[in-house]
């Protein structure tokens, strides 16, 4: 890595730092029900307050129809019903005029950082409106302003030059620490420094540590390299298995991904999800696999069931098959018990491991036992890297009790699916090389 971090900045005191960070947290009634994205802030915004900054943070919050500002915007669900006939737009978005303020708004995480940053964090209820001009003014060395949720503003994600020039008033630095959106060009992510509007522009620790830890693995892998690969379409990876198996030494393939692979290869997959679009970019991975001389592993067995649950957590009748002996009116949601076993076996020999991906339905207690093996299988895998790259795969091992045997767990889905594929985020690209 060598892009410019907090520590290169020799003087803080008495600098406005903007930070970018990424407090996009569950609520539920108003309450925070996971706390990570906040406590994965703490040390860059504890860093600077105690080397004397003034410290403006800054986040979105969920997916709003940014109702506040001249742009409106529906929602792919909203457009559906508007299309169907069921609603008006102008109906959501009164609905949404009412709710959003209060189902989006950043006030109980700048309770909660107030709460852990000893009462030195106010909470400024616009976002570059009067009352934020106003607390950034006031706000005194070793202090923090949050600003309410950027994307109440349209102009965020349209990456708005005036947008970037309001928030650009308000720093002397820009810090981002939202490895989450580094792979979004969004004003407050990347546009902000791309405009030449912030000329000193570094990563905070979080983001310091995502690219030490994976693209580090990526680039300079401790071999044997193992990367697993979940999730349910293949059309969502395509780049990234592309791009895996040119590094990799074995890639293993899960969940519903693997069926369209298992029909590339001729096999009866059911009423299993399929791409059948991206039969043919199977085939070729198969063949770029064998022809490079990398093990490219499918599901031997596969837990199958007549139809999907529903609710997903209701309970389901099950049982297991040869992979390539999948019963024409029979689904496949899991891997089974012999295709467990091999992963697991395959990652016990690993140097370095990463995972994207759940094996299955692992919402579902009885289809869930896959990728509770992987996930054990990467707890288990003594004196191995093993990187697991958000998303499903990230909450899977928090919610399983394996997160503290991981040597990292990413805090961006998306950001890290695009690293995998070997792309430039723009969020990091945009900051300050070392000299």
């Amino acid at each position: 890595m060598n892009k410019m971090t907090v520590k290169d900045v020799k003087d803080w005191a008495g600098k406005r730092v903007l930070v970018r960070c990424d407090f996009n947290v569950p609520m539920k009634d108003g309450v925070i029900t996971d706390e990570n994205r906040i406590m994965g802030a703490l040390p860059t915004i504890k860093y600077l307050m105690e080397h004397g900054a003034k410290v403006i943070l800054c986040s979105h919050m969920g997916k709003p129809h940014s109702i506040f500002s001249e742009e409106v915007k529906l929602n792919k669900k909203d457009k559906a019903k508007v299309e169907k006939g069921e609603t008006t737009a102008e109906a959501i978005i009164e609905k949404a005029k009412k709710d959003e303020p209060k189902k989006l708004t950043l006030a109980p995480v700048a309770k909660r950082l107030n709460e852990l940053l000893g009462g030195k964090v106010t909470f400024a209820s616009d976002v570059v409106g009067p009352d934020a001009q106003a607390k950034v003014a006031a706000c005194k060395e070793g202090e923090c302003v949050l600003l309410e949720n950027l994307r109440f503003h349209w102009e965020e994600e349209k990456k708005d030059l005036e947008f970037c020039k309001k928030l650009a008033a308000f720093c002397d630095i820009y810090v981002n620490d939202a490895f989450g959106t580094a792979h979004r060009s969004h004003a407050s992510t990347a546009a902000i420094v791309e405009y030449g509007l912030v000329k000193t522009a570094v990563c905070g620790f979080l983001i310091e540590k995502e690219l030490t830890v994976m693209a580090d693995s990526l680039e300079h892998p401790v071999r044997p390299f193992v990367a697993i690969l979940g999730g349910a379409k293949v059309a969502d990876k395509l780049g990234v298995i592309s791009n895996l198996l040119e590094k990799c030494d074995i890639l293993i393939i899960g969940g519903g991904m693997a069926y369209t692979f298992l029909k590339a290869q001729g096999h009866e997959v059911g009423t299993s999800l399929v791409d059948d679009e991206k039969l043919d970019y199977c085939k070729e991975m198969l063949a770029k696999a064998q022809a490079s001389g990398k093990e490219l592993l499918l599901p031997v067995d596969t837990v199958i069931t007549k139809n999907f649950p529903d609710p997903i957590d209701a309970p389901i009748e099950i049982e297991t098959v040869p992979s390539t002996a999948i019963p024409a009116d029979m689904m496949g949601l899991d891997i089974g018990e012999k295709t467990r076993a091999l992963y697991a076996e395959k990652v016990k020999k690993a140097k370095t491991v990463i995972w994207n991906g759940p094996m299955g339905v692992f919402e579902n207690p009885t289809l869930a036992a896959g990728t509770i093996a992987v996930a054990q299988a990467l707890a288990d895998a003594e004196g191995a890297t093993t990187i697991v790259g958000g998303g499903d795969s990230a909450a899977a091992c928090t919610q399983l009790g394996f997160a503290d045997k991981i040597t990292h767990i990413s805090t961006g889905g998306g950001a890290s699916l695009e690293l995998f594929e070997g792309k430039v985020l723009p969020g990091i690209a945009c900051l300050n090389e070392k000299e």
